[in-house]
């Protein structure tokens, strides 16, 4: 090599680093660090939005619809806790208005043998065999398709007491008082009474109306702070999932590397819904410890694990969402092994394409293969939209419009095959071993 030579060379280098340096200083320009700060205070601040999004939509849906309300509370009907609550509070309130001693000198001479063989002879084990009987009939009725009945009205009632509970609004058969809101079982214990004097039991008839409560939510001291913040998050429930988007949005637009900064804030908004999801099953915790001793915990949990279910939905919707939207954003990038993964894809599909000889399929892979960008758009955009009108997906929906939407994906790499130019030469050409004709 001359001296001229490495003179080029040197020249060269000098060039290459000039440029790469010219390159680099712009771009440092366009991103300088405070909108990178700014994009991670986005990021944090779209984090902390999610919760209280889920919470918002939760309150809109449960509190604003009775239909649903009732259709989640049907359920509890079956519940052997609540069940057992229900028979229990019914069989207090109706040993309260008999009087034992009175009970087989009142009873007509034709109604003796039936009720003595239904609560046993006169002694001192009356009351315990007349306890034994209201609880068994009591357990009889909730445990039949007509308590379910009864369980619904009473629950479309309800319904006005938890929205009084949280907006201030409705009143009804359910009572708020110090942040307690209970549920009137009268109408239980008037089906129960009526069984007991279809059962011999004729004094059951001469009971007055009762009126006793089951409680269906306890927060003394806080129920009273919550209901302004409460409504608030009812009236922004289409709000605040909008604003934590913006934000998403806005982050990804102000980052120097937008695809990490969306992996990043998706990964970031499935930790504030699992943030979530954990404060729920701690508040489970706390809220059954500061019961009062005479509420069933039991039955208690059931009712609380019934009104955040959806909730619950939610923050795995939400978790499993923002791992998808992550998973995908990582797998579009330049990395090594996001690279090695797409290879390993298009490799598997190609081998399939070449195992069942499918070839072009005429104008078909040409076609794919020149629409393929907007195909794969077109995939991801349907997703997308499935995904919005769903009413209320679940995780394992949002699972499945993943599997669909990368199984549409392959039939669109499995269609995909360029046109292969003609490899006859044109006429004329004399090809690469010269003329050969005569």
């Amino acid at each position: 090599m001359t001296q001229d030579d490495d003179a080029e060379l040197a020249a060269l280098r000098a060039r290459v680093s000039q440029l790469e340096a010219e390159a680099a200083a712009p771009r440092a320009r366009r991103h300088p660090r405070w909108k990178t700060a700014l994009a991670v205070v986005l990021i944090v601040f779209a984090a902390v939005l999610t919760p209280l999004s889920a919470v918002a939509v939760w309150a809109d849906s449960m509190i604003g619809d009775t239909n649903r309300y009732v259709a989640t509370m049907a359920p509890l009907a079956s519940d052997p806790d609540v069940q057992d609550a229900v028979a229990n509070r019914v069989t207090t309130a109706v040993m309260q208005q008999i009087d034992v001693e009175d009970l087989l000198s009142g009873a007509a001479p034709a109604d003796r043998p039936r009720l003595e063989k239904a609560i046993g002879p006169a002694g001192g084990a009356i009351t315990s065999g007349l306890t034994s009987l209201v609880h068994t009939t009591a357990e009889k009725f909730v445990q039949s398709s007509a308590f379910a009945t009864v369980w619904k009205q009473l629950n479309r009632t309800a319904h006005a007491a938890v929205d009084k509970a949280l907006t201030g609004n409705g009143d009804g058969a359910v009572q708020v008082e110090d942040g307690e809101v209970t549920l009137d079982l009268a109408p239980v214990v008037d089906r129960v009474k009526q069984a007991l004097v279809d059962n011999g039991l004729t004094v059951a008839g001469k009971i007055p109306e009762v009126h006793t409560q089951i409680t269906l939510m306890q927060s003394t001291g806080t129920l009273a702070k919550a209901k302004k913040g409460f409504r608030l998050l009812q009236l922004l429930s289409w709000v605040l999932p909008l604003i934590v988007v913006l934000l998403v949005v806005g982050a990804v637009l102000l980052a120097g590397r937008r695809r990490r900064a969306l992996i990043g804030a998706a990964l970031a908004v499935a930790v504030g819904a699992l943030v979530l999801g954990l404060a729920l099953w701690l508040g489970r915790s706390f809220y059954l410890d500061a019961l009062p001793p005479d509420v069933s915990r039991p039955a208690a949990g059931a009712v609380y694990d019934t009104l955040v279910r959806f909730l619950r939905t939610g923050v795995r919707v939400i978790a499993v969402l923002g791992v998808v939207v992550a998973l995908a954003a990582w797998l579009s990038g330049p990395g090594r092994w996001a690279q090695a993964v797409r290879g390993g894809w298009r490799g598997a599909i190609g081998s399939v394409r070449q195992a069942t000889g499918v070839g072009t399929m005429g104008p078909v892979g040409p076609w794919v293969h020149r629409m393929r960008t907007w195909l794969n758009w077109t995939v991801v955009a349907v997703a997308a939209a499935v995904l919005l009108v769903w009413s209320y997906p679940t995780g394992a929906v949002v699972a499945w419009i993943a599997v669909c939407a990368v199984l549409a994906l392959a039939v669109v790499e499995f269609l995909d095959a360029p046109e292969v130019p003609d490899p006859t030469p044109p006429v004329g050409d004399a090809g690469p071993l010269g003329d050969v004709s005569p």
